[in-house]
């Protein structure tokens, strides 16, 4: 039996190197229709694992104190969000966005039967899971397919990672996204000749149908990294970002976007959250170069007007437990906040009450919102896809858009 796609990109080598690229070249309709511009996903993983109790603060609960008595925040080292919540300082540019009414944080966010694996946590937010379910395709990858339904898959239902290989979230199974860490090194593809040769010859080729399928994948790569190329070509921002990889990333992002290209979904990882000992320093470079590339991100949309079509989803695979260990760190938890930024919110704000020190399960925190309502929220009133194909099923929409 010949092998199907997924194990013949395996095999080719072609899937780990983030050459998964939906046909998008001749596309030029967005998702909205007329005149009005397509919204725009940008997704921010933390990766490691983010403390995020560190992050929004019980200022005023004693248990937190009792249990942090090392790296727990007092309440004058935290930017002040209401007498009992503060924020880490060195999320000045995010609180900005909060005060302004353009951020909603959302509080204890898990899912059911919570794994604290690195790796089987992530791929569970990835793919939007059950714990005990083990996918291949991703949740924005599977939107991605979900375009070919019709038989048509040139509909411009893109998603374009910042990195060397494509993460699991943007892989489908017959359509995926496109990865790339710097658009100028895309050329770099085209001078291949053994891709060149494969991507424009015919004829003989199309006489097995993985290498018909391999020869349409390796011609859509070749017309999508000069799309790109072209693209990033076409605006550059005059804001000044910060000097870290990250705000370089998200400088492309917003090239990207003010470019008009026709990408709907944008992906970024920042990593370094694994903060198991003296976690205060690390986690506050972390958080500060986040912070200092949002502001800049964000400031750069606001003078194109294409903030009002963007969201800024921020996450991580799990939180850290609430007692701190003996390296004055914290150890892999459970449920944890996220943050939600944009100009087309309904409002910004808080939604859930803090973490609930006092009922614990096994000492970590008890999520109270599925990541997955928020993922369906997205897909149903932002990009307009319908999240029960995409999710497997219906998830309770939110009400923050």
């Amino acid at each position: 039996m010949a092998p199907n796609r997924r194990d013949f990109l395996k095999q080719t080598g072609l899937a780990s190197a983030g050459i998964l690229v939906p046909s998008f070249i001749k596309a030029s309709v967005p998702f909205l229709p007329g005149d009005v511009r397509p919204k725009v996903l940008v997704m921010i993983q933390f990766t490691g694992g983010n403390d995020g109790l560190n992050c929004i603060v019980p200022i005023g609960n004693d248990l937190y104190h009792k249990a942090r008595p090392n790296i727990g925040y007092k309440k004058e080292e935290l930017i002040k969000l209401s007498d009992d919540i503060g924020m880490n300082a060195n999320l000045q540019g995010l609180a900005d966005l909060f005060y302004e009414g353009n951020v909603v944080l959302i509080n204890n966010v898990g899912y059911p039967d919570p794994n604290r694996s690195h790796f089987r946590s992530m791929d569970i937010w990835q793919t939007a899971s059950d714990e005990n379910v083990y996918m291949q395709t991703g949740w924005i990858g599977r939107m991605l397919d979900q375009s070919c339904k019709s038989g048509d898959c040139q509909k411009p239902h893109f998603a374009v990672e910042i990195d060397d290989s494509l993460s699991l979230a943007l892989k489908g199974e017959s359509m995926s996204g496109f990865a790339v860490r710097n658009p100028d090194q895309l050329k770099n593809v085209n001078l291949n000749p053994f891709i060149d040769s494969v991507a424009r010859s015919g004829g003989d080729i199309h006489t097995h149908d993985n290498v018909g399928y391999l020869h349409k994948l390796l011609t859509d790569t070749t017309e999508s990294t000069d799309y790109i190329y072209d693209q990033s070509k076409k605006y550059t921002t005059a804001f000044t970002y910060p000097t870290s990889e990250f705000a370089a990333q998200l400088k492309i992002i917003a090239n990207l976007i003010n470019a008009e290209t026709n990408t709907s979904v944008y992906y970024v990882s920042l990593s370094g959250f694994d903060t198991h000992a003296l976690q205060r320093g690390q986690q506050e470079r972390q958080l500060r170069i986040y912070s200092e590339a949002l502001q800049a991100f964000t400031k750069d949309l606001k003078s194109t007007n294409r903030f009002k079509d963007t969201l800024i989803m921020t996450f991580s695979e799990f939180g850290r437990r609430v007692e701190e260990n003996a390296g004055k760190g914290t150890d892999h938890g459970t449920a944890n906040n996220v943050y939600l930024i944009g100009g087309g919110m309904k409002q910004g704000g808080m939604i859930n009450d803090m973490p609930d020190l006092s009922k614990l399960v096994d000492d970590d925190l008890v999520y109270q919102t599925d990541f997955r309502n928020i993922y369906a929220t997205i897909l149903d009133k932002w990009l307009e896809v319908p999240s029960k194909e995409i999710l497997g099923r219906d998830f309770a929409r939110m009400d923050f858009l």
